[in-house]
């Protein structure tokens, strides 16, 4: 059954109970809402809870569960002839899965029936030529063992939807005929309501928390299993980014030190860049200007962070390369031989993050407490010794946190990188080579047809545990440093 019909049926029975749960409390009080112990409205909520959160609950995890199922009895089912020396299982599955999707297809826009899709007789070079016209193109390592485990995934697949049908359509029965049958006019609704309620909001409240979890742990496990392949000493410690897919180039060099380089060469220079126009703007901004200016000003700084990515990547390279070339590309010294550089993804990641300090920075002045400035005034202080002296003092704690979440943004930005610094993996000082960071060789490394169990691909798991690690590092002392003057200053 279609999960959409599905969701449909379940809505339905609910939208039904609570109709039926709020006349069953009336007609169980006489049809006097003063003698039920809750609003009406709460005994018909209590049977939709009834109804809905089981019955989705089941479904969500029947619909996570049954891909690893049939996935795992489907690889258990496939013959020894079918993973050839030159593939692996996980790319026979995948052509299992594609192979199964398009005969889905080819059934229902009509090009085959259902008994040629499930037939295993069926000739390889005709469903060829059946798939062609709904737009499957079957490769020619595709063999009849895979058909074959295509057919039966398919047959599993169906089974399964209608068996999650069945069961969650029951379980929304039950659950509708037990909660009617719990409604009475002493049945204290409003208090399961709400605890139900409450126990929703918590886990919505939990979902960052087990999300954060799971993808530290797909990190943590994948590269254990590339430190299984490759040395950890090499990897931390190597001076050579050199990965060689094919096999005929040599051993592949995976050191992540010119990749950590680049990473921090080009977020320095972009926070160079937006540090001091951003924590100036914000003081002119919330010190200076007049409210007219404000309100105008602020929100087109503001739209800069609305920006996509990809576009400031093609502003490094069409306008700010081309822009450093004509500048630097004549100097006898030889600094700038091409459009992509540290300096020009620099410059353009630092306008990108102009906003990031600004908006929040401004925020934070404005929330120092007014007598902090008539004091100072008081006192006899001019403006600029009063934003000097006491006014960024005691705002420091959150310019800081907002300095340090423009270098994590920095720190994770891939396509300004990709576009505007190039792809050279070295370690040099000079601001006007290519370069390239850690985000960007995690898309490289898993771009493409190569072995995902082999240490060229595993490598960008590696490479994202040691950005988090390093990006944890800086979150832990941004809060040491907040914590520090904020005891200072309160």
């Amino acid at each position: 059954m279609p999960v959409f019909w599905l969701v449909i049926i379940v809505l339905a029975l609910a939208a039904a109970g609570y109709l039926l749960g709020r006349s069953r409390a009336l007609q169980s009080a006489g049809g006097d809402s003063r003698n039920l112990h809750s609003q009406p409205n709460y005994y018909g909520s209590h049977v939709i809870m009834w109804v809905t959160v089981p019955a989705f609950g089941l479904m969500i995890v029947w619909l996570l569960a049954q891909p690893l199922l049939i996935d795992g009895r489907i690889a258990a089912q496939l013959p020894d002839t079918a993973v050839s020396e030159d593939t692996t299982l996980g790319l026979v599955m995948s052509d299992v899965r594609r192979v199964a999707d398009g005969l889905d297809r080819a059934v229902g826009q009509g090009a085959m029936t259902e008994e040629q899709a499930g037939s295993v007789a069926t000739e390889l070079a005709d469903l060829r030529e059946q798939l062609a016209e709904v737009g499957v193109a079957l490769g020619s390592n595709v063999s009849s063992d895979v058909l074959n485990a295509a057919q039966r995934y398919r047959d599993f697949k169906a089974t399964g939807s209608l068996l999650m049908g069945i069961v969650v359509i029951a379980l929304a029965i039950a659950g509708l005929i037990l909660a009617l049958l719990r409604t009475t006019n002493e049945f204290r609704a409003r208090n399961v309501v709400e605890r139900g309620v409450l126990t929703i909001l918590m886990f919505a409240a939990s979902i960052a928390i087990l999300t954060t979890i799971g993808i530290l742990l797909s990190l943590v496990f994948n590269t254990i299993e590339f430190f299984r392949l490759y040395s950890a000493w090499d990897f931390f410690f190597g001076l050579e980014w050199a990965p060689s897919f094919s096999g005929r180039g040599g051993a592949s060099s995976l050191g992540v030190l010119p990749l950590l380089w680049g990473t921090f060469y080009i977020s320095l220079i972009a926070l160079l860049v937006s540090v001091p126009i951003g924590l100036f703007a914000a003081i002119y901004l919330s010190e200076y200007a007049t409210p007219r200016v404000r309100a105008i000003a602020k929100p087109l700084l503001e739209v800069l962070a609305g920006i996509p990515t990809i576009v400031y990547g093609l502003f490094a390279l069409l306008t700010v390369g081309p822009m450093l070339v004509s500048v630097f590309g004549q100097n006898t010294v030889g600094w700038m031989s091409g459009g992509t550089a540290v300096m020009t993804a620099g410059l353009v990641m630092g306008v990108m993050l102009i906003p990031f300090v600004s908006s929040l920075s401004d925020d934070i002045i404005n929330a120092v407490p007014q007598a902090m400035r008539d004091g100072s005034y008081g006192l006899g202080a001019t403006q600029s010794e009063t934003i000097r002296q006491v006014i960024l003092p005691a705002a420091l704690p959150g310019i800081v946190g907002a300095i340090l979440l423009a270098a994590s943004r920095a720190i994770g930005e891939t396509m300004i990188v990709v576009l505007g610094a190039g792809a050279a993996a070295r370690l040099s000082l000079n601001p006007f080579e290519a370069m390239t960071t850690v985000t960007a060789k995690i898309v490289s490394q898993l771009t493409g047809d190569s072995d995902f169990a082999s240490p060229e691909a595993l490598v960008a798991f590696a490479l994202g545990t040691t950005l988090f690690v390093l990006t944890l590092g800086l979150n832990v002392l941004a809060l040491y440093i907040v914590r520090k003057y904020r005891e200072q200053y309160e």
